[in-house]
């Protein structure tokens, strides 16, 4: 039995040799295959053992309810929860009549490895059964980028010494049972057996099942196909039943014979359409994927993935880990969103059911940066999600006794689901992220159809939010009171600067957007008198400072607050909110994720540079990093700040929070926000890109780490390739119109197929700010003779291991 798992630090792929079977949730999540509109786990084939299965069809989710011990107006009543549906992926096979399961036997290799050029994941195995049968398998899974409703498995058996009979069982199963759930009841018992069976038949090697949730009534049809190439003696024969479909086939196979099994699985699914419609589809998608057969699946899968990698990739010269992560991080961001067409995207993609597979702010905030310069429809078609919500987000405006739209906290199909109010319905900053993420889009991609038929609307609703939330005080300041901005450790507080400055420029866009439009702003009841309101509460926003200490504090009032007691906080103690309540951490300066500091990534336009160093080195002292979305703003206020030491441990930690399983939850399915992360450090962080003014700007400043950076961006219809080495800057558009940017605040003009090289100018040199007591990333120190490769050490500078 091989009971340890190696990872290969390789440029442009993740291999894994061996199995951990204690580890068996992380590597499904690593491995996992999606196109944002099916999400397959990376299970091994024959099924078991596992840690969680899991096939997801976006936004098909199972409804529960919210009971509270006290109830109040506006709270929730009813949540999503993500299921498990119809599983296409097992493939069980026996060998002389003894299964395949490498917990018994002799496991002598298992070899598993997605290349990022290829979208597939392939796996070989040698085995010996109990009885003595060596054989080989090897297997191959994609789930296609360029016909959305399939996925596709090549299986090939390959008997070793002795001539076996062996039985192949291709599956397709609903209601599986899964792992016991330790978390909320409520959830456990949605997840328990939430399909129920309308329609089964099996023809040939044919297989379809049509099912329905109990509660949300969503209809989902599964079908699979199958080709086999084998001796003569091969047989097949199928079977159904209604939460099950098998198709079987048998054969004997000499020493150097293989039989070779495709199988093609489509999926189909709505709250709306008939079950004749669904099934149809499924059957149709399934036609259509045979007609293209396994190598053509692949192939356009190659094809689809090389457009990509052309315009997105980053090259990264000395940390060979950090190389694989940003590229395992695009990867897998592209999964996240590429087909999701007008479905949200996760916060664990459709990787694991962490979080209930709701959406966050995570996706307009982290994620959708990212795509907008990278995979720009896609970005688009996650906001056109977001519109196709808004008469939710208006319903609960209105009930919360709000103009506008109210944007939920989480959510899988619009309505708001956390049942916790402080952190979720406070926490509107989410509509400011959502239009932040509409301005950037229009911005960078000059697409003004999105923006009158899309971007508008949600741009005005979101700025009459703000004027109904807010108020002029008696000295004529703005004020947002009793909100919740991003640092979860804080809450109900007055006048978030986050908040606040997200806010700000909502109203501004909005209002700017208004005048570019105003025929459409008429129809939507804006006119000059609204957008002088907007325009007026921006101006007059209250930024809260804190002149004693030189620094602004997150909230209003919140420097005067007690610190936290971090050198009487144990290790064992973190994360805090699962050891102390709260009441307590609410009323102490203690900081779960950036907060301020994000503010000033967000809004760089409105701290001065000293403000920033100031602000920066104090938040360090408070900033406990609890959460996964921490790292990455760090990261780039460290390089913005003239800590690049610093900025790379905090881009390791967020390129390397799920190959290093960080937090422990890789399990539950990848930190789509911090892969996403990896990419904003580099790129915005020692890149320097920032989008907020009339043209895009960039400071770029490399580590000693590194010594080399290369990305790609979209840009209104270019491509801008940035390349940045210890002392120069180049940019290069290879082809389409000429463009202007700015480089440290000089203007460059930057002409087709004519590479312009600028200076990059010195680092100032200053004292690395301190963190909480054992909160301290890990440091990473360039070891002589390592090639580039640098390994992580505590603070006291001795070298751990490394993961895997």
């Amino acid at each position: 039995m091989i009971d340890k798992a190696s990872y290969l630090i390789e440029s442009w792929s993740i291999q894994e040799s061996g199995l951990d079977i204690s580890d068996l949730g992380r590597s499904e999540s690593l491995f996992a295959l999606s196109n944002g509109h099916i999400g397959l786990r990376g299970n091994l084939d024959e099924g078991d053992p596992h840690g969680l299965p899991g096939t997801y069809l976006n936004s098909v989710h199972e409804l529960r309810p919210l009971p509270y011990a006290e109830a109040g107006y506006g709270y929730p009543e009813s949540g999503q929860t993500v299921i498990n549906v119809t599983n296409g992926k097992v493939i069980r096979l026996l060998v002389d009549d003894e299964p395949f399961d490498i917990r018994y036997g002799d496991l002598r290799s298992h070899q598993r490895a997605i290349d990022f050029r290829e979208g597939v994941l392939r796996r070989d195995v040698e085995w010996v059964s109990p009885a003595g049968q060596t054989i080989r398998v090897h297997s191959e899974r994609l789930v296609s980028f360029s016909q959305r409703s399939i996925a596709a498995v090549y299986y090939e058996i390959e008997p070793v010494g002795d001539p076996a009979r062996v039985v192949i069982q291709s599956e397709l199963v609903a209601n599986e049972q899964l792992p016991a759930w330790h978390g909320d009841p409520r959830a456990a018992s949605a997840l328990e057996s939430p399909l129920r069976s309308e329609r089964h038949r099996a023809s040939g090697t044919m297989v379809e099942l049509v099912h329905i949730t109990h509660r949300s009534e969503i209809r989902v049809a599964a079908a699979m196909d199958h080709e086999f190439a084998g001796p003569d003696s091969l047989g097949v024969s199928s079977e159904s039943e209604p939460d099950a479909g098998r198709v079987t086939a048998t054969a004997v196979l000499a020493p150097g014979e293989k039989l070779r099994m495709v199988k093609f699985i489509a999926y189909g699914w709505s709250e709306q359409r008939s079950l004749p419609a669904l099934r149809d589809q499924a059957a149709a998608a399934l036609v259509a994927a045979r007609q293209t057969g396994w190598p053509g699946l692949v192939a356009e899968q190659r094809q689809y993935l090389d457009a990509f990698w052309k315009r997105a990739d980053v090259e990264v010269d000395g940390d060979p880990e950090v190389q694989q992560a940003v590229r395992f991080a695009l990867f897998h961001v592209l999964q996240a969103g590429s087909r999701a067409e007008r479905r949200a995207i996760p916060a664990k993609g459709l990787t694991g059911p962490g979080y209930d597979g709701h959406a966050f702010w995570d996706s307009e905030s982290y994620v959708l940066p990212v795509l907008t310069y990278t995979a720009p429809d896609a970005a688009a078609d996650a906001l056109r999600w977001r519109y196709a919500t808004l008469p939710l987000a208006r319903e609960r405006a209105d009930l919360l006794n709000l103009k506008g739209a109210v944007f939920p906290w989480r959510t899988i199909h619009g309505e708001e689901c956390s049942g916790y109010w402080p952190a979720g319905t406070a926490a509107f900053h989410v509509n400011a992220d959502i239009a932040d993420a509409v301005a950037r889009y229009v911005t960078i991609t000059g697409d003004e159809r999105f923006e009158r038929t899309v971007g508008l609307e949600i741009l005005i609703e979101t700025a009459r939010l703000w004027r109904s939330l807010g108020h002029h005080d008696l000295d004529g300041r703005f004020r947002i009171d009793g909100v919740t901005g991003p640092d979860e450790y804080s809450a109900i507080a007055d006048n978030n600067v986050y908040t606040n400055l997200m806010a700000q420029r909502n109203l501004v866009a909005a209002a700017d957007a208004a005048r570019r439009h105003p025929d459409r702003a008429a129809e939507l009841g804006v006119d000059a008198e609204v957008t002088a309101s907007w325009r007026d509460a921006a101006e007059n926003m209250f930024i809260p400072y804190d002149p004693h200490l030189g620094v602004h504090p997150q909230s209003e009032g919140f420097t005067e607050h007690q610190v936290w007691d971090f050198a009487n906080t144990a290790p064992e103690q973190y994360p805090l909110l699962l050891h102390f309540p709260y009441f307590d951490l609410y009323r102490k300066q203690v900081i779960k994720q950036a907060d301020l500091v994000l503010a000033m990534q967000r809004r760089g336009d409105a701290f001065t540079m000293d403000e920033k160093i100031r602000n920066f080195a104090y938040y360090e002292a408070l900033t406990v990093r609890d959460s996964s979305l921490s790292a990455c703003s760090q990261a780039v206020l460290a390089a913005e700040c003239g800590h690049l030491s610093l900025a790379h441990d905090y881009l390791r930690e967020a390129a390397l929070m799920d190959l290093h399983d960080i937090e422990h939850n890789t399990g539950d399915g990848l930190h789509m926000a911090s892969l996403a992360g990896s990419w904003i450090a580099l790129v915005e962080g020692f890149g320097g890109l920032r989008d907020g003014g009339e043209v895009i700007s960039f400071a770029p400043r490399l580590p000693e780490g590194l010594t080399r950076l290369a990305f790609g961006l979209c840009v209104r219809g270019r491509h801008l390739r940035v390349e940045v080495s210890d002392s120069t800057a180049v940019y290069t558009v290879p082809a389409g119109p000429a463009m202007t940017l700015l480089h440290h605040g000089k203007t460059v003009r930057v002409v087709p197929g004519q590479p312009v090289s600028m200076e990059v100018p010195p680092t100032p040199v200053l004292e690395r700010p301190k963190q909480p007591s054992g909160r301290e990333p890990l440091r990473f120190l360039r070891l002589p003779g390592t090639g580039g490769r640098i390994g992580p050490t505590g603070p006291s500078g001795s070298v751990n291991s490394i993961d895997g």
